[in-house]
């Protein structure tokens, strides 16, 4: 408070960094590029007695620092690290802490649907924001409610419209957008995009199953091109119902999207051995070599993290990376190719400046594996 009893605006460096733990370094790297610049130095490792040690090698006073760490397996592991990492950022003195979470794990478990349950959805939100986050920025929850369990300000993106841009390319014509009823108010938008029919499949779920009994499918998919959009993919089980579902339906070229590639085993044997053309993921969640499938394609996210953080550190709006713009989404899809095409010749790659947003020459290396 000033003199005057005025409530004085938050100061902080002009400068932001990124830092993260061993959820998925990568995608940081990448945001990072985006970004122009490369992740902070930290320490982050377990002892030998499993207990998690985090040390900040930059100074961060008064900074405005971004963690990226999804909570994805090792899911404990990683919840634990996020915690400790905005506890030693707290402790560093950071101006302003935002966990950046692009999957945030125990999503499901976000109501009571059964006698004695938790709700460790809602749990996991109080430990980020009793662990000292100022804000947390993720995408494509589970359900939309799990907002309202952070007493902390909330930026949750969507990567709809990078798959359905995606889709727009492949030029598929007679295509119908297929979703359950948790993810049909963003598989609309999905379809609008496309501007193709939706069509939605009824499940049940057999108590605390992985699996889901696909009972009907609501809508004309017959003959049709079938595209089917989820916020994740798990033991891909349920995924593969709802193929043999539309297959009986009359549909013989069958599409997959969804944000989140979880892929527990036995998920990639599944989409191998399933009829599925193309199975389109995000790099929310790590990929690794193991799980890797001739149907499986992934698209990056870094450059819509990476724009997200750069509004947030401005004070901007991040009201338009909810749209469709041809332009930002194509850019989003090309930048990946240009850093792998960048990688293979050598050669540096056009950088973003964090402070003004414009391109700037690099010769900064594309991150490994991109």
């Amino acid at each position: 408070m000033t003199a005057f009893g005025e409530r004085e605006a938050a100061v902080y460096a002009d400068q932001f960094e990124i830092y993260h733990g061993n959820a998925n370094p990568e995608l940081a790297r990448k945001i990072a590029h985006w970004l122009g610049g490369e992740p902070g130095q930290a320490e982050v490792f377990q002892f030998a007695n499993e207990n998690i040690f985090v040390r900040i090698l930059d100074n961060v006073r008064e900074k405005d620092v971004f963690v990226v760490q999804p909570t994805c397996r090792p899911v404990n592991q990683s919840i634990m690290e996020l915690l400790i990492m905005i506890d030693a950022f707290k402790r560093a003195s950071a101006g302003r802490i935002t966990a950046v979470v692009p999957y945030y794990a125990y999503g499901r478990s976000d109501k009571k649907d059964q006698p004695r349950v938790p709700i460790t959805a809602r749990l996991v939100a109080d430990m980020i924001s009793v662990a000292g986050a100022d804000r947390i920025l993720t995408m494509d929850l589970h359900q939309g409610q799990i907002q309202g369990f952070f007493n902390i300000p909330v930026d949750e993106l969507t990567a709809v419209h990078i798959l359905s841009r995606y889709f727009l390319d492949k030029h598929l014509d007679e295509c119908v957008v297929v979703t359950d009823l948790g993810f049909a108010k963003r598989a609309r938008a999905f379809a609008e995009i496309l501007d193709a029919p939706l069509a939605i499949v009824e499940k049940r779920r057999h108590g605390n199953l992985d699996r889901a009994e696909v009972i009907n499918v609501i809508g004309e998919v017959s003959g049709r091109k079938a595209i089917i959009v989820d916020d994740e993919i798990d033991t891909a089980g349920t995924l593969i119902e709802i193929t043999r579902a539309l297959e009986r339906e009359g549909v013989d070229e069958i599409y997959a999207c969804a944000t989140h590639g979880v892929l527990s085993d036995p998920a990639a044997e599944r989409i191998a051995n399933s009829t599925l053309r193309e199975v389109v993921i995000t790099d929310s969640v790590p990929l690794p070599a193991s799980k890797h499938a001739p149907q499986i394609k992934v698209l990056s996210v870094a450059p819509l993290i990476g724009e997200a953080i750069r509004r947030i550190h401005r004070g901007e709006s991040v009201g338009a990376l909810f749209s469709s713009e041809v332009s930002f989404t194509q850019e989003m899809l090309l930048w990946e190719d240009g850093l792998a095409a960048n990688d293979g010749a050598g050669g540096g790659s056009a950088d973003r400046d964090p402070a003004s947003g414009d391109d700037v020459p690099s010769a900064m290396p594309a991150p490994a594996g991109a």
